[in-house]
């Protein structure tokens, strides 16, 4: 039995206003995602994130935060203190962020079997 051979793929098979390719938290900065889910009970601290975000120097992190604060997922305050004290939260569009994270969490949680032993078949086979 043959399989029906599908259309080609036009080059315009992605819509040119399809926002996905400059979403700041979709794998395109490694540390976004945790950083957001340390932020998700509130204000902290830089020295505070440092703790859970094992691997991340300090200045990766700096980067990570002023990106996100860029793209408005992110707010910044400084408070004039001696000595002075700075706090990261997420923004109310940051937050928007945590449902979807939570699902695609449900989904690795339930898939990552399959997915770990789909690549250790890959790997068998010469992959």
């Amino acid at each position: 039995m043959t399989r029906p051979v599908p259309e080609p793929l036009p080059a315009d098979f992605f819509p040119a206003d399809c926002p996905v390719p400059t979403v700041p938290v979709l794998g395109s900065r490694k540390w976004a995602w945790k950083i957001i889910r340390c932020l998700e009970g509130g204000p902290r601290r830089f020295s505070e994130l440092r703790v859970p975000l094992v691997g991340i120097t300090a200045k990766v992190l700096a980067e990570s935060l002023r990106s996100m604060e860029q793209d408005g997922v992110v707010a910044r305050t400084a408070y004039a203190e001696n000595p002075p004290r700075v706090e990261y939260e997420l923004t109310p569009l940051g937050r928007t962020l945590l449902v979807p994270m939570d699902s695609l969490c449900e989904w690795g949680q339930e898939h990552l079997g399959s997915l770990l032993a789909a690549r250790l078949e890959h790997e068998r086979h010469g992959g």
